[in-house]
């Protein structure tokens, strides 16, 4: 029987990244689609409650696949998936390809990747998919072996409870790209910035902008992969204790 694989992304149903990695995933396997019906970029891992959610069957490119439009969040594309329309517990969850990095600092705030981490809350080995161009129309196919290689190992050698994988490329050729390394998140952050502007009307708005900054020298990291021509593979988890603090907080007289 061949591996059910569930594929969701955070840019939409329609977004040329969830179509190259449609076309993958049916090489190897039985696809289902559950994706936003419009962007949720940086909806990190939020859920609607206080709205209703509508799900609806889009026609597909594949024949073989079968494809659902969410009108939720990433996280509510894998939960509907799972809870709603999937005949079985998939062997796999793909997210994304993402239209723009998700390394370091940035899995906090994508919706790709928490798409991905839900999917390892359910227990289902996942792995987001990113790529450094935030073009619309950038170029997939230097990537799809890397994307098709990683999968194929995920499914056979499986992952270990509540690890998921966040998998970034760089922008370059297939010939230009070094290799794959398992790397760590760098220590990087946001210096972010609000553009205040006016309506015609008078009143105030603001658009966020930002410079991203790499605070880690390390060449152990997923930015100093990314750098030199590397894809950057990074287990993480969603186990936010910081399990080194523990026994220092248990000196303290509380």
């Amino acid at each position: 029987m061949k591996p059910l694989i569930l594929v969701t992304n955070d840019d939409g149903i329609t977004a040329p990244g969830l179509r190259a990695l449609i076309a993958v995933m049916s090489e190897i396997g039985e696809v289902v689609v559950v994706a936003p019906d419009k962007p949720q970029s940086a909806m990190g891992h939020a859920i609607t409650i206080n709205s209703t959610l509508y799900v609806n069957k889009v026609s597909a490119d594949n024949a073989s696949v079968l494809e659902y439009s969410c009108s939720g969040t990433p996280v509510d594309c894998v939960k509907m998936a799972v809870n709603e329309i999937l005949h079985r517990k998939p062997d796999l969850c793909v997210s994304g390809i993402n239209h723009g990095s998700n390394s370091s600092i940035n899995i906090i705030y994508s919706g790709t990747m928490s798409a991905a981490v839900e999917a390892g809350i359910e227990g289902i080995p996942a792995i987001g998919f990113s790529l450094s161009d935030y073009d619309w129309n950038a170029d997939f196919e230097a990537i799809k072996s890397f994307v098709k290689k990683i999968a194929e190992q995920v499914i056979k050698n499986g992952l270990s409870e509540g690890v998921i994988l966040n998998v970034n490329f760089p922008k370059l050729k297939e010939n230009e790209i070094k290799g794959v390394r398992i790397c760590r998140q760098a220590k990087a952050i946001w210096i972010e910035k609000f553009d205040k502007r006016k309506t015609p009307q008078g009143k105030d708005y603001y658009w966020l902008s930002g410079e991203f900054v790499n605070l880690d020298k390390g060449e152990d990291t997923d930015e100093w992969a990314l750098k030199n021509g590397y894809v950057s593979v990074v287990p993480v988890h969603f186990d936010m204790t910081a399990h080194y603090s523990i026994q220092e907080l248990n000196t303290w007289e509380l």
